[in-house]
Order: structure tokens, then sequence, then C-alpha cells
């Protein structure tokens, strides 16, 4: 699903050799940190122990993480177009295109989602029967959405029905879904806006305000160093509602 270029074994062995690379820089950066301070200098070996494992065990969770990743890549590249280009297919099986004459106009298109019609034409142009192409690609896609549409093709060719009805019915399913997904969208969106004015514009303004009212009547020194403070947790904050917003945003092409 993740489409690597490599076998299990190869991906594990790669994911060790940098996980052991990564961990020799961790000890390495433990000790040129850490030996000068240490009054004992037997001490050094298990900081520097710690220090490989942590960056050893790091590196790997992140080297495992990556086939995830990139499966979500490809989901939310597909997602975005796969109701486009299902309504696209359906067009020309409705307009008298075989089936196989469809997929290849559609592997055409001057869009992200065309190679992934094109890997089920290179299949069928193996020699590979169109049935057995479509099934391999449903089960090794990414997106869910482009597996129900891969799946009423399926059923239809299996059963000898139409293939444009059962499509016809699926695109319909697949709108009213983002058609949800949008509105869900729009109210996660007043909920992050109320905290975003209340954490990021209120909280900031009048806590300065109010800081600096109590430090005067305690005689504290208000310094250049707190307001830089502020200024870096005001960034932290925008920053995390962005990202915040980013990822709760719908695989739909808004």
């Amino acid at each position: 699903m993740a489409h690597l270029l490599q076998t299990l074994e190869q991906f594990s062995k790669k994911a060790f050799v940098f996980s052991l690379y990564a961990g020799i820089g961790g000890a390495a950066l433990a000790f040129f940190f850490f030996s000068r301070s240490l009054k004992v200098k037997a001490a050094v070996l298990p900081v520097m122990l710690a220090g490989f494992s942590l960056f050893f065990l790091l590196s790997l969770a992140f080297m495992l993480q990556m086939p995830k990743g990139s499966i979500r890549r490809r989901e939310r590249e597909i997602n975005k177009e796969v109701l486009f280009a299902g309504r696209y297919l359906l067009v020309k099986i409705e307009s008298g295109y075989p089936l196989f004459n469809s997929l290849i106009d559609a592997a055409r298109m001057k869009n992200r989602i065309a190679k992934y019609f094109k890997e089920i034409v290179d299949e069928i142009n193996t020699g590979t029967p169109i049935e057995a192409a479509l099934e391999s690609a449903r089960e090794y896609n990414a997106s869910k959405k482009f597996k129900k549409i891969l799946w009423q093709i399926l059923s239809s060719l299996k059963t000898g029905t139409e293939v444009a009805g059962s499509l016809r019915s699926i695109l319909k399913n697949i709108a009213n879904e983002e058609l949800v997904e949008i509105k869900g969208y729009g109210k996660k969106l007043n909920s992050y806006m109320l905290f975003y004015m209340v954490l990021a514009c209120i909280v900031p303004s009048l806590g300065i305000s109010l800081f600096i009212i109590i430090a005067s009547f305690l005689g504290l020194a208000v310094v250049t160093a707190h307001f830089i403070i502020v200024i870096i947790g005001i960034f932290f904050v925008q920053l995390f509602f962005i990202i915040m917003i980013k990822a709760s945003r719908p695989d739909v092409d808004l």
C-alpha cells in the first residue's frame, strides 16, 4: 500500500542500519556534552549508553512509521480527486467507451490520481486479466473511497451487471460522505476559532497587562526577557493551531 520499492527484509535492514548510525551519533554527542561536566569519569560510559539507546530507539520508531506516513500521504492525494476521477470514468462509460479504454483515458488525465489508473492499465497491458488487475489495485490501494469505486466496477464485471449504474450509485454515496466531512470541518473550525481567540488573543493581551500591574505592586522588575518569553509562547500557540487545523482538514479538494 505504501508502494515502497523494497522488500520487507531490505526495509528492516535499512531502518536498523540508520538507527544504528543515529545511536552512535547520539553516544558521541552525549560524550562531548557531558564528558567535561561529569566529575566521575566512570559515569561517562552510562551516559553514552543512554544517548545511544535514546537516539537508536527514536530513530527506529521514526523509520518504522515511514510506511504509514507514505500510505497516509497517498490516501490524501487520492481522496482529493477521487470523486472527479470517478465521474470522469462514469462519463466515458456512459458515452459507450469500453471499460479498458475508459481506464486508459483516466490514466491520461492531467492530475495526480491519473498515475493510479496508469498502474492498473500497465498491469493489464502486461497480460493480467482486467478483473485480477482491479482486484490487486483494490487490495493495495490506500484510499477507502477509491477501493469502493474499484469494488463496484469489479462486482459489476463478475456479476455481468451494468457498470455505469453501480458506479453512479457509489459516486453519489461518496459525494454525500464528502459533504458530511465538509460540514463537520466547518463545525470544528468554529470551535477552533473560539479557542484561538481566547488563547492567542485575549490571554496574551490581558495577561501582559495584569502581569505589569501586579509586578508594579510587588516591586518586580519587568525586563525584556519576559516579553521575549511571551512572544515565543504566542509563536508556539499559533503553530499549534495551524498544525491542528491542517490535520483536521478533510481529504477533499475544497
